[in-house]
């Protein structure tokens, strides 16, 4: 009895299915990546690319696509520019942390203030190169770069205070995520996107910090604006099922959390929003009865993470058909 009224309980907090705004038509943000609300406005950008654009959408276009009706851009180069954070005064922070390769020695955040020029921060891990595309700015305008793991937990990155110049600053590791186990379905490379840091956010009223995966998106609660601390809690569970690519994410001021994908596959992306989420961060995740034991973690291969950043998975059934073509030749 009691195991029933449990579940009944859990039931009953369970967050709905998310709604569907507007689809992502317009090829711009052909690959949206990062997302911020800003005075109540929807602001969304594309990984990649060789400028700075960050366009303003009205999810009521025509034939229900997401238009784009303003552009604001930084006269940068970014290496590969993955998420988009909102900083204390309301400027944008776009995360100029990708790296698949893990070859960079630094990454970078370009700041687009409200007024005025922008402004290039450059960062240096104390471990190496890591492939990050979540970017958290604090209340003090530091930024948080969660990084991209495979098969590993997720390292949370900040410097000692907020950068002022060009840098590069030191980064110092301050928390690891460890995201439980999910049965969500999407995503473009099964049961390993669920678990990997795609995107980003803190509601308005910085109680509650979002780290998303390819299928859900896992709030924490925050104490005192503490995000390092609060990223080494238990985290509730808002699933995003049937995403192509989830990589974005971001909270209206009501608590509304919006999530929104690439496109892939010819599947255009959509802007879907969760109503009521940021409440939920107080409901910890219990997996279910029957979910496995998580496997022990061992590293991934060098190669995987940049295979998953592509987005690609379908380049391992190219390799193993090589690879048994070579061994049938060698034979």
């Amino acid at each position: 009895m009691i195991r029933l009224l449990l579940v009944a309980a859990l039931a009953v907090a369970a967050p709905p299915a998310p709604e569907v705004r507007c689809t992502v038509t317009d090829d711009r943000l052909a690959e949206l990546s990062g997302m911020v609300v800003a005075d109540g406005e929807v602001w969304a950008m594309s990984d990649g690319g060789r400028s700075v654009q960050v366009h303003r959408l009205d999810p009521g276009g025509s034939g229900g696509g997401c238009e784009i009706v303003d552009t604001r851009t930084a006269d940068v180069d970014p290496f590969d520019a993955e998420d988009l954070a909102l900083g204390p005064d309301g400027e944008f922070w776009v995360a100029d942390t990708g790296d698949n390769e893990r070859s960079r020695e630094t990454v970078a955040a370009i700041v687009l203030p409200v007024r005025g020029e922008a402004r290039l921060h450059r960062f240096a891990y104390p471990d190496g190169p890591h492939d990050a595309e979540a970017m958290l700015v604090d209340a003090d305008g530091v930024p948080f770069v969660i990084t991209k793991e495979v098969g590993t937990p997720a390292g949370v990155y900040r410097p000692t205070s907020a950068p002022e110049g060009r840098g590069p600053f030191p980064l110092e590791r301050v928390a690891q995520v460890s995201l439980p186990v999910s049965d969500t379905e999407g995503g473009p490379v099964g049961g390993i996107g669920s678990r990997t840091v795609t995107g980003a956010a803190m509601s308005t009223d910085g109680r509650v910090v979002a780290l998303r995966t390819y299928t859900d998106a896992w709030l924490f609660p925050v104490v005192d604006g503490d995000i390092a601390t609060a990223l080494q809690g238990e985290p509730a569970r808002v699933p995003l099922a049937g995403e192509p690519q989830g990589e974005a994410v971001t909270f209206e001021a009501d608590g509304t959390l919006l999530s929104a994908s690439e496109t892939r596959g010819g599947v255009p992306g959509e802007l879907r929003a969760v109503p009521g989420a940021a409440a939920l961060a107080a409901q910890p995740f219990t997996p279910p009865a029957d979910t496995p034991a998580e496997p022990v973690a061992e590293p991934a291969p060098e190669w995987l993470p940049a295979l998953i950043g592509g987005g690609v998975a379908v380049g391992l059934l190219v390799l193993l058909a090589a690879a048994l073509s070579w061994r049938a030749r060698r034979r």
